[in-house]
């Protein structure tokens, strides 16, 4: 008898624990040695594409990773400025000592960031902030707004179901959850690649996949979540 009742609460307890993991999604990560990057290991629900109050994004990750948005400045400071999106994201991009500075291909200084300005930021994203390793001052009338209906991104309204529909080529090995988290290099040429197609919300990771293209996750709009990029940096498809 007492056995019984001891096994009827750990029971319940083990229930609620698998509920909640089935209600938020989880996402595993495993560091390689000398700082590589982190490895999947499990999928995330549709919760983990539900944007926040506030309109940022959130998502069942592992932490932060690398990333980008594009907008216009707004306040700009000694130690960080404002963007605004094209899909009205509010993001907050930090400078740092080691952050690069372009006007168009041109190397620049921090005083090229105005307001009014269209800036592409690069670095690493922890929600709708971002900590830049590099900030291209946009040419006027270039990237930031969307003008082809097949690429036009559908903003965060509160409330809103996110839009489900596909457009373009999705790579057949790919499953959501799976492949490897990247940085540096690989990931700001798919992040740049990413949002000059598709410009509104925030890129909070970029994942590797096993045939060689690249998965860009994006948060803070009802779609597109998912964008492909190939293994030349072009943008193939997105979800």
């Amino acid at each position: 008898m007492l056995s019984q009742k001891l096994n009827r609460p750990i029971a319940l307890v083990a229930a609620a624990v698998v509920v909640g993991a089935g209600a938020y999604g989880i996402v595993g990560a495993t560091a390689g040695n000398g700082g590589g990057p982190a490895t999947t290991t499990s999928s995330s629900s549709a919760a983990s594409h539900r944007p926040i109050a506030g309109g940022g994004g959130s998502n069942a990750r592992s932490g932060p990773a690398a990333g980008g948005s594009i907008g216009t400045v707004g306040s700009v400071s000694k130690s960080s400025f404002t963007l605004t999106t094209s899909a009205g994201q509010k993001v907050t991009v930090k400078k740092v000592s080691s952050t690069k500075y372009k006007k168009g291909t041109r190397s620049t200084s921090a005083s090229a960031v105005k307001r009014g300005e269209t800036v592409l930021a690069l670095g690493t994203t922890n929600g709708t902030i971002i900590t830049a390793n590099q900030v291209i001052v946009q040419p006027k009338g270039s990237a930031g707004s969307a003008t082809s209906p097949a690429t036009a991104v559908v903003p965060f309204q509160p409330g809103a179901p996110s839009t489900s529909k596909q457009v373009g080529q999705i790579p057949a090995t790919y499953s959501q959850g799976s492949g490897t988290i990247v940085s540096g290099t690989r990931a700001n040429k798919a992040t740049e690649a990413a949002l000059a197609a598709y410009p509104g919300g925030i890129v909070d990771r970029v994942v590797k996949l096993s045939n060689g293209d690249y998965e860009v996750h994006n948060i803070g709009v009802n779609w597109p979540h998912h964008i492909f990029v190939n293994q030349n940096f072009k943008v193939i498809g997105a979800d």
